[in-house]
């Protein structure tokens, strides 16, 4: 009969890796591990870019260890793993995950779900930068409360911060009543620059805002690095649906993993009575996602705050709010474990394709 220790080691070379997809044991995670029938004190090391979905992957550890000495006080213990992101794609980008959030159709909050996930990835402890390829309507600087001109220095452009978080957006480049009036390469050769020449740093994700609709931007930004997938915004009624499959389709076409789908404006509270409005409708974004084979990630609320607190450039405030943080948080979580998913999905030493 195996001792305690051996059984807990039988049970992490089971577990995965929420980065990678791998079990825990080729990945040289097992930290330590010390136990007895009565008390077992596990170390386990995870990495940053699992920050999102630290405290699920501890419960699941110790669930299964209980399973297999159910006498035992089990401790587990999570320090940071170092593995530093190898650079990809064309332009080396040190990235571990590179995430498009689109939309088939413009208003349907893009871009505040894109800074949402931004900012709750980052909050969680992960590196994370933010791009903002809306080049048309950038909004990014304004959601966030950012402004100024990026220096240039040794040849890299240095993006603006959000507290540890680096941006990159157009907005930061023009002035706000002036309209970017570009035919199409022009606007690749922006969006080929913010990534290649932006001092982006080491980053477990980068999440880039695209601009609405079913544009080649998808594609110059396949052509450019490997993106982990996307996510499709859309709101609840019907005519946001539409195009948002018309979304899906795009990204199917150019062989980029769809993530999945959140809805948006998914209800309304009245904070004087309790009651929910289904202004836009509820749902609609579940049941397509289910039609067409996509993860659906969450819901968010129409919320008061977070409209006013967009408006004056503090959305992270925003989502202190309890049912913004909630909802916000599911996602994030969703999303990290869909791409822990597609990493296990990739054969060892493979990559995703650069179109």
């Amino acid at each position: 009969m195996s001792n305690p220790s051996d059984k807990i080691h039988q049970v992490l070379s089971n577990v995965r890796d929420p980065e990678t997809g791998r079990t825990l044991d080729k990945t040289n995670q097992i930290l330590s591990v010390e136990a007895t029938e009565e008390a077992a004190a596990v170390k386990i090391g995870l990495t940053s870019h699992s920050a999102p979905i630290k405290d699920e992957f501890e419960s699941n550890v110790s669930e299964r260890i209980a399973a297999v000495l159910p006498q035992a006080k089990v401790e587990i213990e999570i320090e940071e793993f170092d593995r530093p992101p190898v650079p990809i794609g064309q332009i080396g980008l040190t990235a571990k995950s590179v995430i498009a959030v689109g939309s088939g159709k413009g208003g349907v909050g893009k871009s505040t779900v894109a800074a949402s996930i931004a900012l709750s990835l980052s909050k969680s402890g992960a590196k994370v930068g933010l791009m903002d390829a809306d080049v048309y309507g950038p909004s990014v600087p304004q959601l966030l409360g950012l402004g100024g001109r990026p220096e240039v220095i040794n040849s890299k452009i240095q993006p603006i911060y959000h507290g540890k978080m680096p941006v990159m957006s157009m907005g930061f480049l023009v002035e706000e009543d002036q309209a970017v009036i570009w035919r199409g390469p022009m606007l690749h050769g922006s969006i080929s620059q913010f990534l290649r020449d932006t001092y982006w740093g080491s980053l477990d994700y980068l999440i880039i805002d695209l601009p609405p609709g079913t544009g080649d931007v998808a594609l110059t930004l396949s052509q450019l690095v490997p993106l982990t997938g996307a996510v499709v915004v859309c709101t609840p009624q019907q005519v946001a649906l539409l195009d948002a499959i018309k979304a899906i389709a795009m990204f199917r076409k150019t062989k980029i993993p769809i993530l999945g789908m959140v809805e948006n404006m998914s209800g309304f509270t009245c904070p004087d009575t309790g009651k929910v409005y289904e202004i836009f409708g509820k749902g609609g974004a579940r049941e397509k996602a289910e039609e067409t084979n996509v993860p659906f990630l969450g819901e968010l609320p129409i919320n008061i705050q977070m409209r006013q607190q967009s408006d004056e450039g503090n959305l992270a405030s925003a989502l202190d709010d309890p049912i913004c943080a909630a909802a916000i948080d599911k996602i994030v979580r969703a999303l990290a474990r869909k791409v822990g998913d597609e990493a296990a999905a990739v054969p060892t030493g493979a990559a995703l394709p650069v179109l």
